[in-house]
């Protein structure tokens, strides 16, 4: 079976001159030349901020970049057109599209609404600080540049559960508001400050029957006209279980389909609430492993301290692989965003291996690692600061070794503090596959690991280059590996 990569082609500070939807047609070739089987894309829809926004402050899920809204036609991305063709031509080669799909909120509103409210206490949201007051609030959508075309439904406060601004007041905060639908928060999955329901900007209200109504109607008409292949769901702790499985419900029954679904949940220390969340969704959704993306990152920070042999304890990739997405970073995680916790330069060729030459999980690339970024923001000290992110040299060698030849029998060696290793033993489906890979995080290392006796006698090489030596697998089917200090090394058979 054909070994599924992932990459995540976009970033928070995407600015090239190229609009991404073109690129994307235009990066055709290289996407199949690496093996990436599934682009996750950017919301795609109009956001609050316009074209210069990233997508996650989403205004009107019906407009692609056809309508003059938030004082622009095209996103950031680009038209509605260029999306499709994008589309189109990942489609063509057989690679799948993610559309990335915001449900929790809306921001943005159209017109004002006199609403009743009790603040509550951010850190606890269960706790009201104050008595029912009546504000003034950017609650009703009525998307006037579109004009009713796909759908004439109007959003107003009856499909929220709350807010973070009184316009008349201009005072910011997290408002509940008073509705049929009870007092407080949806049930949602997190029960960080208490209840996790609210998030941020208008938190839509999925106990409105009219609400889940129209989110399936708009799911229904976004496949019809854009013929994506699955969803990343975003802020799913914080959205009702039951309204997502719902939702996913809906559409495959719709479309009598399955599609590749996969959620965000960040997590880092506790992998025991992804593992309920598998449970409340019934298997519904991949999760990203946030847990395997940390050990990465503390990795990176302690070096030769930390204890490579455990870089895998306590991840959604241990305990249920089928259903994990690894990654390194993203765009939460990546320099100056609220969820910094970018993985060193030094350790992303050993991550990047960590996830693409391994049989358990599916590896999502970041697209920085790709081509590389620079661009400037303000730190969390409000500083201006200028980032450059360079491309992981090694990572398209990584791609094309795990399309080619990272297959079979996994034998692993992930027993050593500063030093471990596995095999493929490779099948005969995949001529020439096969490998083993070698990382140290401190000396050079070397470690004896078995291929199998199908690889008697022949020749590995360190297709990275890391290591010029060459290694002859015994007859036992057991060789030497070898790898540089702080470095990885991946053994392919020798061509001539």
């Amino acid at each position: 079976m054909k070994n599924q990569t992932l990459i995540q082609y976009f970033h928070w500070y995407y600015q090239e001159d190229v609009k991404l939807w073109i690129r994307v047609a235009e990066e055709v070739p290289t996407f199949v030349e690496l093996g990436i089987t599934g682009l996750w894309l950017p919301p795609a829809y109009k956001a609050t901020s316009g074209d210069i926004s990233v997508g996650y402050d989403s205004y009107d899920l019906f407009d692609l970049g056809e309508f003059d809204q938030k004082d622009c036609v095209a996103t950031k991305y680009g038209t509605k057109e260029e999306y499709l063709s994008a589309i189109n031509a990942l489609k063509a080669s057989g690679i799948a599209t993610i559309a990335d799909v915001v449900l929790n909120h809306k921001a943005g509103g159209d017109e004002l609404e006199k609403i009743k409210v009790r603040k509550v206490n951010d850190l606890n949201r269960k706790e009201f600080i104050s008595p029912v007051i009546e504000i003034e609030a950017w609650t009703k959508f009525t998307f006037p540049g579109r004009k009713g075309k796909y759908s004439s439904f109007i959003w107003d406060y009856h499909c929220f559960s709350g807010l973070d601004f009184a316009a008349n007041l201009q005072e910011g905060g997290i408002f509940s508001i008073q509705n049929e639908f009870g007092e407080g928060w949806e049930d949602v999955p997190s029960k960080e400050h208490g209840n996790y329901d609210y998030l941020m900007f208008n938190d839509i209200e999925s106990r409105n029957p009219a609400v889940r109504q129209e989110l399936k109607e708009w799911g229904e008409w976004y496949y019809n006209t854009c013929g994506m292949d699955g969803f990343r769901m975003d802020a799913v702790k914080h959205i009702s279980h039951k309204f997502l499985n719902e939702w996913i419900d809906h559409m495959k029954s719709t479309f009598k389909r399955e599609f590749f679904i996969v959620g965000e949940n960040w997590v880092v220390d506790n992998v025991e609430e992804l593992k309920s969340y598998i449970e409340l969704t019934e298997g519904r959704m991949k999760l990203f492993d946030s847990v395997l993306h940390q050990n990465l990152y503390v990795a990176s920070q302690q070096r030769e301290a930390y204890d490579l042999s455990n870089i895998f304890e306590g991840t959604l990739t241990l305990i249920n692989p089928y259903l994990s997405i690894t990654f390194v970073d993203n765009h939460d995680s990546q320099p100056l965003q609220a969820l910094e916790s970018f993985v060193a330069p030094w350790f992303r060729p050993l991550a990047y291996a960590l996830i693409l030459l391994r049989e358990q999980g599916m590896p999502c690339l970041f697209y920085p690692d790709l081509y590389g970024s620079a661009y400037k923001d303000k730190d969390h000290n409000g500083n201006e600061v200028e980032i450059e992110l360079s491309a992981v040299f090694e990572l398209p060698k990584l791609c094309t070794v795990r399309k080619d030849l990272s297959y079979g029998v996994q034998r692993d060696y992930l027993d050593h503090q500063n030093c471990i290793g596995w095999t493929r033993a490779g099948e005969d489906e995949n001529p020439g596959s096969g490998i083993a890979v070698l990382m140290s995080n401190s000396g050079a290392g070397i470690k004896n690991m078995e291929m199998g006796v199908k690889h008697a006698n022949k020749t590995f090489t360190d297709a990275l280059g890391n290591i010029t030596e060459e290694v002859v697998v015994n007859e036992e089917g057991w060789a030497a590996f070898l790898c540089a200090q702080k470095s990885v090394s991946v053994w392919v058979l020798k061509t001539d």
